[in-house]
């Protein structure tokens, strides 16, 4: 079965604030010690996600130096340059950046981007402020999904107000053709509300990245109803296991093959390319 792996980031223990750094090193100490020959590496990247049967991945950038850290997307770009089955996402921070749709349109005329990552809880905003809509109305026309963190967080400063996700209903109101994707599905105290807006809104999805698979179904009982809303994505490498173990987990639940199969693969392809 072939997989598409929406949650992955790019990093270096230069870009991220302390907490971030040694929650990496605890959680997943292997690739710690060898985050810099990562770091210059894109080909050993693309080559580690092929052997978990990985086909395309999202690669995050983040731009929220108060909190987790400051991951530029010129370096993203760069790190995904020539890789095709790595897709670089952008990271605009409202309170840093002035011009969003210009600094939009020329990363993807010059770099290739394809979809913006938002940090609401990291970089201090509600997802419905007024400033933000004229960067949606590009991103929608330019068919490019945004993605939302949305859930609680450990890293020191996080103001988990700004990623309600009652506020993504607005948006997803007012830029109906715009594919928007809940990161974490409100992970720890607003998964019901992820899970109602993802049925009531057409162009609302929700990403299970850094949710324990096996407990997929305590925290969505009616997950099939929803299946074909939910995306697939391992969080790498803030992850203690492998994308194959996690990728295992899901396929063994009690679901069906045409469900699993959306998961994994269909309906984050559906987002990315169609």
């Amino acid at each position: 079965m072939e997989i598409i792996d929406f949650h992955t980031h790019y990093v270096r223990k230069e870009f991220l604030n302390p907490t971030w750094r040694n929650y990496l090193e605890s959680i997943n100490p292997d690739f710690y010690t060898r985050i810099e020959e990562f770091s210059q590496r894109p080909d050993l990247f693309a080559a580690y996600l092929k052997s978990q049967g990985v086909q395309y991945a999202v690669v995050l950038a983040e731009v929220a130096p108060a909190t987790s850290g400051h991951v530029p997307t010129e370096e993203v770009i760069e790190f995904c340059r020539g890789q095709e089955m790595l897709i670089p996402f952008a990271s605009l921070n409202p309170n840093l950046h002035g011009d969003l749709v210009g600094m939009l349109e020329e990363q993807v005329k010059n770099g290739g981007i394809r979809g913006i990552k938002f940090l609401p809880s990291y970089q201090f905003y509600y997802p419905n402020e007024a400033r933000l809509y004229p960067l949606y109305q590009k991103a929608q026309e330019l068919g490019l999904p945004v993605i939302y963190h949305i859930g609680t967080s450990i890293f020191k400063g996080t103001r988990l107000k700004y990623c309600d996700p009652i506020h993504l209903d607005d948006v997803a109101v007012d830029f109906p053709y715009l594919k928007i994707v809940m990161a974490h599905s409100g992970r720890s105290f607003w998964y019901d509300k992820c899970f109602y807006l993802s049925r009531l809104h057409k162009n609302l999805y929700m990403d299970i990245t850094g949710l324990p698979p096996q407990n997929l179904l305590n925290y969505f009982p009616e997950l099939e109803k929803n299946s074909e809303k939910i995306i697939f994505g391992s969080d790498w490498p803030t992850m203690p296991v492998s994308i194959t173990k996690n990728v295992d987990t899901i396929k063994s639940l009690p679901l069906k093959d045409k469900t699993i199969e959306s998961i994994l693969y269909r309906n984050a392809y559906r987002i990315l390319f169609d």
